[in-house]
């Protein structure tokens, strides 16, 4: 219990650096580029992440479950023919994807509302073939259980491409456009990060062996082409999104550079704003989830539903606290982290989005944890076909907005479904309504403090300052509310604290005895 509590607090601690340092990253980003740059970019990158997703999910995960089968069986043999395999697959099926996009060109041309992007995709080209050796090699190194060796290359990969960034930005080696220098940099980071990962496999016993028995590669390619298949359903929705606005916006009258202009501001400054709660459920739902399947092996129901619903308050409670923040204070957070109104204006108007989207997020991890995959994959695509509805007709008339409903209709369809479908696995329901319900209504009040401190301190200090109060107090509000209408249990905190120091104690006389 020690070792596994241990593993999980270093895939968190690692996730949450390494998250925090991307999101930073995209704010520094934005300002460094601007706007137009940005949504070339992410237009072009959005269509390179759908080209990742064929490289690196599948292969990857099944790389990962039979380096662990072979580790138990100790058959070394087996694991260093798979994984030779695996790599040589990657490769060959990156180079296919590099040269089919290279045949699409002139296709690519009538789709991207920007020449430019064309550019940007070839230079993010190279970071799909590193991608492949390096995925396909950390799935070897999770098999292994070789936790801290795999968050390093993810956290070094990261580190890496600011500091490649940043270098290439100030035009020392001849690069001035700031979308060009994010997609070399992104390739670099790539290729160092797949040497950092090759020099670990090999520290760590692993070793490369050739085979010529077909099955090896047959096996391989069938056991990770479902989960692939069912990765690129859900990652397809990004690149779609990405063609159709720029595309539906010059339709409703914007020009290229407008529509471009736009989407960076709502894919590239916003967007990410909705999904920093999502990295907080997503990190601590890695400590809940785990459990699950063995629990459902043993049948044990009522485990299961204690589990899901905690883990469907958590999400509720950490999601509804970042709404009035951001309804109260989003010109404020726009203007001090991009100088750009227009995304903490969109901030507000899209911060009821969270809620849905954490319990998508929550729920999917839930589902997928007792067996349901293909099951919630198939909500999201639901959900996603509301998305491009909005997206598609609603620009004429609400234009950039059209994104943001869009997105809470992907969410709200999705989060719905998949609560039903947790209600059938368990067979009774999971009594949140009351809970949530309550947390919804505490975003007005909340909501209202925090915009009316936000809108007092701006003119008398800086914004971090007016920020740092207003949100703070704004969440303390919040808390305070959940603790009076008993939503936070403050006989199950105290009970918990006081068995913590309690067993402190026991562990202090024990070593004082000892002596």
């Amino acid at each position: 219990m020690k070792s596994l509590f241990k593993t999980v607090f270093i895939i968190v601690l690692f996730s949450i650096i390494t998250r925090i340092i991307g999101f930073l990253f995209r704010i520094y980003i934005s300002r460094a580029i601007g706007s137009e740059a940005l949504g070339q970019y992410q237009v072009s990158f959005s269509v390179f992440m759908v080209l990742l997703t064929i490289v690196a999910s599948g292969l990857p995960f099944i790389v990962s479950r039979l380096t662990a089968g072979y580790r138990a069986t100790n058959d070394k043999t087996s694991e260093r023919k798979m994984v030779t395999a695996s790599v040589v697959i990657g490769i060959v099926l990156s180079f296919i994807l590099c040269g089919l996009v290279f045949i699409f060109i002139p296709v690519l041309k009538h789709i991207f509302t920007d020449d430019k992007c064309i550019t940007i995709l070839l230079l993010l080209l190279p970071a799909l073939v590193f991608s492949a050796i390096y995925s396909t090699l950390r799935g070897n190194i999770w098999g292994q259980n070789k936790y801290f060796a795999l968050c390093i290359t993810e956290l070094f990969e990261q580190v890496v491409r600011v500091i490649l960034f940043i270098i290439l930005i100030s035009g020392l080696f001849g690069l001035t456009d700031g979308a060009y220098v994010a997609a070399v940099s992104m390739s670099i980071a790539c290729l160092l990060s797949s040497v950092l990962v090759i020099i670990i496999f090999f520290a760590i016993g692993g070793k490369f062996q050739k085979t010529k028995d077909k099955s090896v590669y047959k096996n391989l390619i069938k056991q990770s082409s479902t989960i692939t298949g069912v990765r690129i359903a859900g990652s397809l929705v990004q690149p779609i999104i990405a063609l159709i606005v720029p595309l539906r916006l010059v339709a409703a009258g914007f020009t290229s550079a407008q529509a471009l202009s736009l989407f960076g501001t709502a894919m590239g400054m916003t967007i990410p704003f909705l999904y920093i709660p999502s990295t907080i459920i997503g990190s601590l739902s890695t400590a809940l989830v785990p459990d699950l399947s063995f629990a459902l092996v043993k049948q044990d129901m009522t485990y299961i539903k204690t589990r899901v619903v905690s883990a469907i308050k958590f999400t509720i409670f950490i999601s509804v606290m970042f709404i009035p923040l951001y309804i109260g204070a989003g010109e404020v957070i726009g203007l001090f982290f991009y100088d750009n109104s227009l995304s903490g204006i969109l901030l507000s108007q899209s911060a009821w989005i969270i809620l849905p989207l954490g319990l998508t997020n929550v729920t999917s991890s839930l589902l997928n944890s007792l067996g349901y995959e293909v099951k919630s994959m198939k909500n999201y695509v639901l959900g996603a076909i509301l998305l491009i509805l909005s997206i598609w007709f609603l620009p004429m008339f609400l234009g950039i907005n059209a994104l943001i409903w869009g997105f809470g209709g992907l969410f709200l369809t999705t989060s719905f479904l998949n609560i039903r479908m947790l209600h059938k696995v368990i067979g009774e329901k999971l009594q949140i309504s009351k809970f949530l319900w309550l947390s919804v209504t505490f975003i007005i009040p909340s909501a209202s403090i925090c915009s009316l401190l936000c809108n007092l301190l701006t003119n008398i200090m800086t914004k971090f300052f007016a920020l740092a109060i207003s949100c703070s107090i704004g969440s303390l509000f919040y808390i305070l509310l959940c603790f009076i209408f008993n939503l936070i249990e403050v006989n199950t905190i105290s009970v918990w604290i006081k068995s913590k120091l309690n067993k402190k104690l026991f562990k202090k006389k024990k070593k004082r005895k000892a002596f």
